[in-house]
């Protein structure tokens, strides 16, 4: 689980925009962007190239 104040400064990488985070499956999504991040053993995987669209 992610702390809050991690969360507080993410950004999505490609517009900078806000993140939501999926607790149950442990990913980070922006909305505007239409992109889902990764979690892998609590670190946010924030690479453009390996975001999963939606």
């Amino acid at each position: 689980m992610l702390k809050k104040e991690l969360l507080d400064i993410l950004a999505c990488p490609a517009c900078k925009g806000e993140l939501t985070y999926e607790q149950d499956n442990q990913k980070l999504i922006c909305h505007q962007c239409r992109l889902k991040y990764r979690i892998e053993d609590d670190i946010p995987i924030m690479l453009i190239e390996e975001a999963e669209k939606f």
